[in-house]
């Protein structure tokens, strides 16, 4: 099988089961919904301030409600043993890599068709007028968090406490994207026009190809027992 076909197949098979269960995305649907609340509710109906900090609150729920599918990476496998099926298995092992990140990704971008719109009605602001490049920015911070996710999700696979280490390890690998997106995002949604955030949108792009290429290149390393 080439390439191109493992990486299909894996990801078709973790869809697959994610649309048959159902557990990862309502689980994380219900999680970033709570966080949005929680938020909302500790600042009050302080309208101006809510809109000034809507986009870090915004992005915040988004990388804590990640982290649940990030640990799930590879659930599937370990309850049937078949991640050693899939090292075994003839070809570059990279496709498991990208097979689980186009995974991690579709479902991140998923949630975000929710959240946004939910976070518009909580925070009182309006994202209709800026949607196209509000949607560009979310997916290079997306790929940015899903990129990092999937390669430490991989280095934390056999760690006995690997849902406290996970965020441990990740969470400080995500500040440039972090702090790209929040504040593209928070530019737009002040009215400001798109050039203002052309900065942060190349310290994005930057982040996204220079840890795909790392992370995809030590990949084989990292899945190693």
């Amino acid at each position: 099988m080439s390439m191109a076909g493992r990486v299909a197949a894996i990801v078709w098979k973790d869809l697959l089961v994610e649309i048959r269960t159902k557990a990862s995305f309502h689980s994380m649907l219900a999680f970033a919904a709570l966080v949005l609340f929680v938020f909302s509710f500790a600042i009050g109906p302080d309208t101006p301030l809510l809109r000034r900090i809507a986009a870090g609150l915004l992005w915040v729920a988004i990388v804590f409600t990640g982290l649940l599918s990030l640990s799930r990476t590879y659930q599937s496998e370990e309850a049937a043993g078949g991640l050693e099926g899939l090292r075994m298995a003839p070809g570059d092992p990279r496709a498991i890599y990208l097979g689980k990140l186009t995974g991690n990704l579709v479902l991140l971008l998923a949630l975000e068709l929710v959240l946004f719109p939910a976070a518009a009605v909580l925070f009182q602001i309006e994202m209709l007028p800026h949607a196209l490049p509000l949607a560009g920015i979310a997916v290079l911070g997306t790929i940015g968090i899903s990129t990092a996710g999937t390669f430490y999700a991989t280095l934390t696979l056999h760690l006995r406490a690997r849902e406290i280490m996970l965020p441990l390890l990740l969470i400080p690998a995500l500040v440039p994207p972090l702090l790209g997106a929040v504040n593209a995002t928070q530019l737009l949604l002040d009215g400001n026009p798109f050039g203002d955030a052309a900065l942060w949108v190349r310290l994005l792009i930057a982040y996204d190809v220079v840890f795909f290429v790392v992370c995809t290149w030590l990949f084989p390393l990292a899945v190693e027992d």
